[in-house]
C-alpha cells in the first residue's frame, strides 16, 4: 500500500500541473478573446481535473497525504502555466520607447528591420522627448528591446499587453522556426 501512495500521489500531483496549467492558458486565451482555443483547453482542462477529482476524493480520508500532493499540483501547475505562456507568448504589445537623445536612430532601424513605427514629440521633466511607439506580437519583445538598447542602452521603455489590434507589419527579425525554417535553408 506504501508504494500505492506515492504513485498515485505522483500522478495525481503531475495531473493537476497539467490540469492547472491548461487553466491559465485558458484563462488568458478568453481575455485575448480566443474563443476556440478556449473551448479546446476548457473541454482537456476539466476532462483531466475531473479524473484526478475522481481519485482524490474517495481515497483523501483515508490517505491524508493525496490532498498534499493535490495542493502542490495545483500551486505548481500555477508557476508552470506562467513559464509556458511566457514562452508562447501569445498576443499583442505596445511597445513605446521615450528618448530624448537618439529617436532618429532607434526610429530608422526599428523601420528597417520591419516594425511599423509612429512617434510622437512631447516634454519630459528635462525639456523635449520623442515618444516612438510600436505594436507587435508579443514574441518580438525581447528583440525589439536588443535593437533600442543597441543604440541607446539606457532607454526607457514601456511594454503593454493589447487588447484588439486591427493590424500588424511582421517585422523580418524573427528567423522562421520549425519546418519553415528548414525550407528557407534549402
Amino acid at each position: 500500500m506504501e508504494m500505492n501512495i506515492w504513485l498515485l500521489g505522483a500522478f495525481i500531483f503531475f495531473a493537476r500541473i497539467i490540469d492547472v496549467s491548461l487553466g491559465t492558458l485558458r484563462t488568458i486565451s478568453i481575455i485575448q478573446g480566443r474563443t476556440k482555443i478556449a473551448f479546446f483547453l476548457a473541454f482537456i482542462e476539466t476532462s483531466v481535473w475531473l479524473i484526478v477529482l475522481s481519485e482524490v476524493l474517495p481515497k483523501v480520508v483515508a490517505m491524508p497525504l493525496l490532498g498534499v500532493f493535490y495542493a502542490f499540483g495545483f500551486a505548481s501547475g500555477n508557476v508552470v502555466g506562467i513559464l509556458v505562456e511566457k514562452r508562447l507568448a501569445m498576443g499583442y504589445i505596445n511597445f513605446r520607447i521615450i528618448t530624448s537623445k537618439h529617436s532618429k536612430e532607434i526610429t530608422t532601424l526599428l523601420r528597417d528591420k520591419g516594425f511599423a513605427v509612429t512617434t510622437f514629440e512631447g516634454e519630459g521633466k528635462d525639456g523635449k522627448v520623442t515618444e516612438i511607439y510600436v505594436a507587435t506580437d508579443r514574441k518580438n519583445l525581447p528583440g525589439l528591446i536588443k535593437l533600442v538598447k543597441q543604440i541607446e542602452p539606457d532607454a526607457f521603455y514601456i511594454a503593454e499587453q493589447a487588447g484588439i489590434v486591427s493590424r500588424i507589419r511582421r517585422p523580418t527579425m524573427v528567423p522562421s522556426t520549425g519546418w519553415r525554417g528548414i525550407q528557407k535553408k534549402k
